[in-house]
């Protein structure tokens, strides 16, 4: 069975753009189109989107279990539809790294020569490769990007039937995977509807027909919205694909910011602040006037602070090199190049400039400087002036330009 026409795209001759979305994943697919068309909307499959090797590889997942000492929650392992205990593959690591949840791979090797699937979670702060990918399309598409690996043995599957509460990109690395895609049960699902609350309804689904039923080859990408069904089992040799997870924000998320903002002035009101009378019933007009307080509240409140809070708490800025750091410090010149670190989320609001790591409160004149740098124009110390300069690269908000 094969995907229906409307969720499989050919590469054509894409436009030129500098951004991963086109160039990488949806070649072929302007992101206009992909926005339009395809965006939560419905699921994608790019045939020969590209080569992937510069990402991730079967080397990366040897030298990530063998070598970098990884600890649990950076791995599971998943066998028969169900995640294995930690003590099935974590041990201490020996004389000076005794802590006991790390990877022991003699054990994880004889899982996964038993069939077991292993996830490498969270790539994205463990593999630089997957992390700057993972945060150049985070930017693009402004919502924060997690990454996982997919390393599955020969006729095995990881887990069953099931849909993810983000939305994905699929990357095929290695190997070959079938993938088998039905439609949601339970569309747009919050972060806090997991399928487990629809196993039923999942499992019947997932015997009906499929919207999607391919096999995967390198260089493959299938992206699916949050809330679709799907499974994949891995061919005749071993496979492994990058899942780039998109924690989308939703118009619920931004409702419960403007709630939280309404709630947070109303605490300032001394009425609100009252008790209730004694006794166990709720007075009719009690509930009417905080009602119409609440309206009144919500309607009068600005959610932007803290939905770009909440924003800027969801991921981190990208590394940064404490000695390259100390060294641009005590090396400032006019003319040192300099940049914004990247990744920071920042903000002007009003003579703070709020980001990621802090926030930091400038007087008036050095606000143009300021404005030209979130704007990119600024190239060295001496375009920003030395004195602010040095305040931000010490608060770890600029960076030399080579790191």
């Amino acid at each position: 069975m094969s995907a229906s026409p409307a969720g499989i795209q050919d590469p054509g001759t894409a436009t030129a753009s500098p951004g991963v979305l086109e160039t990488r994943l949806t070649t072929g697919l302007s992101r206009e189109e992909f926005a339009r068309d395809i965006w939560s909307r419905t699921a994608l499959l790019t045939r020969r989107a590209g080569d992937f090797s510069d990402l991730f590889s079967a080397r990366a997942v040897d030298e990530l279990v063998s070598r970098r000492g990884l600890r649990t929650p950076f791995l599971r392992v998943a066998k028969n539809g169900a995640t294995l205990p930690d003590a099935s593959f974590t041990s201490p690591a020996g004389v000076g790294a005794t802590i006991a949840d790390q990877v022991d791979d003699t054990a994880l090797w004889r899982e996964f020569a038993d069939g077991a699937t292993l996830v490498l979670q969270a790539l994205h702060r463990t593999w630089a490769p997957v992390g700057d990918f993972g945060a150049a399309l985070g930017a693009e598409l402004g919502h924060p990007v997690q990454a996982n690996a997919y390393v599955t043995p020969p006729q095995n599957r990881g887990f069953d039937a099931h849909y993810d509460v983000h939305d994905v990109f699929v990357l095929q690395i290695e190997g070959t995977k079938r993938w088998i895609v039905h439609r949601p049960v339970h569309p747009d699902p919050l972060r806090d509807q997991p399928w487990t609350e629809h196993r039923q309804a999942v499992a019947e689904a997932a015997q009906g027909e499929p919207h999607i039923d391919t096999v995967l080859e390198p260089g493959d990408v299938l992206y699916l919205p949050r809330g679709w069904l799907h499974a994949a089992e891995a061919q005749g040799e071993v496979s492994i694909h990058l899942t780039l997870g998109v924690h989308t924000w939703t118009r619920y998320a931004l409702a419960e910011q403007l709630m939280s903002s309404a709630l947070a002035a109303l605490r300032e009101d001394p009425w609100l602040r009252g008790s209730l009378p004694l006794g166990t019933e709720v007075p009719d007009d009690a509930t009417a006037q905080v009602r119409e307080r609440l309206l009144a509240a919500v309607t009068e409140a600005d959610p932007a602070p803290r939905f770009h809070r909440a924003r800027r708490g969801q991921a981190r800025p990208a590394p940064l090199g404490p000695l390259a750091q100390l060294a641009a410090v005590d090396r400032l010149g006019p003319g040192s190049p300099v940049r914004l670190r990247g990744a920071l989320e920042a903000r002007l609001e009003d003579r703070r400039l709020v980001t990621r790591v802090g926030w930091l409160d400038f007087p008036e004149a050095d606000l143009p400087a300021l404005t030209r740098l979130l704007a990119g124009e600024v190239r060295t110390a001496g375009d920003l002036g030395l004195a602010c300069a040095r305040r931000l690269l010490r608060a770890g908000v600029l960076v030399p330009a080579g790191q």
